[in-house]
């Protein structure tokens, strides 16, 4: 899938390895990552805790296959969830969520066919809050426990 150029296709050893640098306490890796990520990082407990043979797990890379960013997507509730959406810091603030994003929901609702996409988000991250409303997302009422504290629940509908 491209964008733009951009394009999404699985994560390399050296992404993953790349990725690792952008989180450097437990407290950011929980964040993104969530309660079962351990820290210190390691190639191989990053990869577990990613539950790569298990989520559809893609990298955003450009034409020279640098990582741009990084998301995973998996049915929930029968829709398509979107998950572990993160932007490489070098190239944040260029489009590159919505392009990530875009990508992801086309992968997803053809997947999983449904016309609704989720997504989790810490109340307190109110940038990616600002981008997900930006591209469409409202939250929502989640119809079981929420997962992590101060977290909210986004759908968008198609």
């Amino acid at each position: 899938m491209t964008t733009q150029g951009n394009r999404l296709s699985p994560p390399l050893k050296a992404h993953l390895s790349e990725m690792m640098t952008w989180f450097t306490s437990d407290q950011q890796i929980t964040s993104w990552g969530g309660p079962g990520f351990r820290f210190p990082l390691s190639i191989h407990s990053f990869k577990e805790d990613l539950k790569l043979s298990e989520l559809d797990s893609f990298a955003l890379t450009d034409q020279s296959n640098r990582l741009l960013g990084f998301g995973q997507c998996y049915e929930r509730l029968s829709r398509c969830h979107l998950g572990r959406l993160v932007i490489n810091p070098a190239h944040r603030g260029r489009g590159l969520i919505a392009q990530l994003m875009t990508q992801l929901i086309t992968f997803g609702r053809e997947k999983f066919d449904t016309n609704e996409v989720s997504l989790f988000v810490l109340n307190d991250n109110h940038s990616a809050l600002s981008a997900y409303q930006n591209f469409g997302f409202s939250i929502e009422q989640y119809p079981e426990v929420l997962p992590l504290e101060n977290c909210s629940y986004m759908l968008k509908t198609y």
